[in-house]
Formats: C-alpha cells, sequence, structure tokens
C-alpha cells in the first residue's frame, strides 16, 4: 500500500510540474500570439475644418498630416474648390496602413461672395419651425457672429444641437458640412426670404438622425 502511495505522490508531482511550466512571450516582433499587431491611420487637419475665402481668390489647401504611429504615410485629397462661384465645398481626404485599414477626413472651403449687399443681411432672431403650415413648437435661434456668418442653434428644430450657418451668396443660406452633438452635420437648398412677411426661410439638414424633407422656419 505504501508503495502505491508514493506511485501516486510521484504522478501528482509530475502533473503539478508541467502545469507550472510558464508561457512563452517571446512572440515575433509585431505579433501577441497569432495575432498581428495593427496601427491605424490617424489624420489631423492642418488649419481649419471651416475655411473661408473671397470669391476670386486663390485657394491653396493645407492638406493634413496622416501618421501610422510615429511614421508620417502618404494620404489623397479629393474635391475641388472654384474660388470664382461663391458656395460650400468639401475636400476629401484618405489614408491607409499597410494592412488596409483606412481613415478619413474632411474640410469645408465656403466661398464668400464679395457682393456689397452680404455685410448688410443680418438674419439675427428666433424662428418657429412650421409644419403644414402651422408652428409645431420647435424653434431656430441665429446669432450673427461675422459678414454672412451666424451661430444657429437648433438648426433642424430639435434641441440640443449648434452649428455654424453662412449666408454665402445673395439670400442662399447653408450649413458647410461640420462635426455636432447629432454627429456630421450638412444642409442642402438653403434660401433665406427676405421679402416674406413675416420673413423665413427653408432648408434640409443632413444628418442621419434627421429626415430627408425641407425644413421651413418663420421668424418669431
Amino acid at each position: 500500500m505504501k508503495k502505491n502511495i508514493n506511485l501516486i505522490a510521484l504522478l501528482l508531482l509530475s502533473i503539478s510540474i508541467f502545469s507550472c511550466k510558464k508561457d512563452d512571450f517571446n512572440y515575433p516582433e509585431g505579433h501577441v500570439g497569432i495575432s498581428k499587431i495593427t496601427n491605424y491611420p490617424i489624420i489631423t487637419l492642418k488649419g481649419d475644418l471651416l475655411t473661408f475665402v473671397n470669391q476670386g481668390t486663390t485657394y491653396t489647401d493645407a492638406g493634413v498630416t496622416a501618421m501610422v504611429g510615429e511614421t508620417s504615410v502618404e494620404f489623397t485629397s479629393s474635391g475641388t474648390v472654384n474660388t470664382a462661384v461663391p458656395g460650400v465645398y468639401v475636400i476629401d481626404y484618405a489614408a491607409k496602413n499597410e494592412d488596409g485599414f483606412a481613415a478619413t477626413a474632411y474640410r469645408s472651403v465656403i466661398v464668400m461672395s464679395t457682393s456689397a449687399d452680404i455685410p448688410n443681411h443680418n438674419y439675427s432672431g428666433t424662428y418657429d419651425r412650421y409644419a403644414g403650415g402651422s408652428p409645431n413648437g420647435q424653434t431656430s435661434t441665429w446669432t450673427k457672429t461675422g459678414n454672412g456668418v451666424y451661430t444657429v442653434a437648433n438648426p433642424g428644430g430639435a434641441t440640443g444641437v449648434t452649428v455654424t450657418a453662412v449666408n454665402y451668396s445673395g439670400n442662399l443660406i447653408a450649413i458647410p458640412q461640420q462635426e455636432t452633438s447629432a454627429g456630421t452635420m450638412s444642409s442642402s437648398g438653403g434660401v433665406y426670404n427676405p421679402t416674406a412677411s413675416p420673413l423665413q426661410y427653408v432648408w434640409t439638414i443632413l444628418n442621419a438622425t434627421y429626415g430627408t424633407s425641407p425644413r421651413t422656419f418663420v421668424k418669431k
């Protein structure tokens, strides 16, 4: 019986020795176990996200820096700016790492009309959103911060979002593509009607959480 006990003890000791064997952490460079480590590209804008230029001037894009870890990598850009025509233009940037993982960024370039009437416009005030021909209880507030430039609270009517909006030519208005608390936002079809009584405007909000119908706002 004692012999059997000693044999069992020897077996248990052998199991303990093998089970306590340390893992080998000498992984190949750039790997953890069988998994390859990858650094995602990061794109940083040079200059401002919203860039203003006057009609008829020359626009030179400031570009970006694209990094993978501590290494600079090449980036591509797409989009053009026609400074002869007032409007909102978007330049898109992209970069990839060696494993094909991509990063993107953008810049909104606003070409402002040099027409003398732009500085005279002042669309500041609070507006009721109209739906079905009557106010729906939502409001939007404009505050002028520069010639043709406004801060707009609740641009779609719902609370909690603030954007920069522009009156870039005549009575045309727009939200240049930008980041907000509701995600990336811009607008299309924006027109201010200064001859309506009361004053009013319409635009379509471009954002994943908003509908695609034009929204009408009437000054209080």
